[in-house]
């Protein structure tokens, strides 16, 4: 199917990236589907943003035009192409979240939701909250300016933004894959990041030693029109 399933604009896009021993990630590795490593480590990200005119094949649905979406990945290749295993996704709508599990079988759920965006003079702040497990989970970024630039290919920005597919399971079993086009996304510097969250809360107690690392990487992208195609199986 050549058109796409969905088209939306994402917006603030907030990158939080941890290492973490590729044998803690191994076994989720979808089969057929191999982690990614570099120099010995590979990488979780939790990432949150702003969904915005959201369309399905084409048709904006009333009230489910703009929310936000918090989710935790990993990065992974395929034949040499680049691409991210989700471990549970959050968004505020219940009919996105049964939507996403039961065409792409990803791992949504529903939660109560809200993000901000405040421009200043000389900066952006952006926050985004998820209530999940008895408590509120924040991240809050600040821009050291206004004017995001595209990084360079070899940089880890770009390495941690940019990537073409969405691989997943099927209730058989199975491998799935999905394409996600976009430009190349412009990047803020950042002035500050906090973040309040309790990962083991969010997605099990397995990930609990993230509440007490620190992100080897973080980033604030600008965003852009996005299409993420029907899902196919490998």
């Amino acid at each position: 199917m050549s058109r796409p399933f969905l088209t939306a604009h994402w917006r603030n896009l907030c990158n939080l990236t941890y290492a973490v021993p590729p044998e803690r990630l191994e076994p989720l590795c979808p089969a057929g589907v191999d982690l990614e490593v570099r120099d010995g480590e590979s990488y979780v990200s939790l990432v949150g943003f702003d969904f915005d005119d959201t369309r399905v094949l084409g048709v904006p649905w009333p009230g489910y035009r703009a929310f936000p979406e918090l989710n935790l990945r990993f990065y992974v290749r395929h034949e040499g192409e680049r691409g991210v295993v989700f471990v549970r996704e959050f968004v505020p709508k219940r009919l996105v979240a049964w939507m996403a599990r039961t065409l792409y079988d990803e791992p949504y759920r529903r939660a109560p939701m809200a993000s901000d965006r405040r421009v200043e003079s000389d900066r952006l702040t952006y926050s985004l909250g998820v209530t999940y497990g008895g408590r509120r989970h924040t991240v809050r970024v600040s821009t050291a300016n206004r004017s995001p630039s595209v990084p360079a290919e070899d940089t880890d920005a770009h390495f941690f933004k940019e990537h073409t597919w969405g691989f997943g399971t099927n209730r058989r079993g199975r491998t799935l894959r999905y394409r996600v086009e976009h430009p190349t996304w412009a990047v803020y510097d950042l002035d500050s990041v906090r973040i309040d969250v309790d990962y083991a809360a969010l997605y099990g107690d397995e990930w609990a030693f993230l509440n007490d690392a620190e992100p080897v990487h973080t980033l604030f992208a600008k965003g852009s029109e996005v299409a993420v195609y029907p899902p196919e199986t490998l």
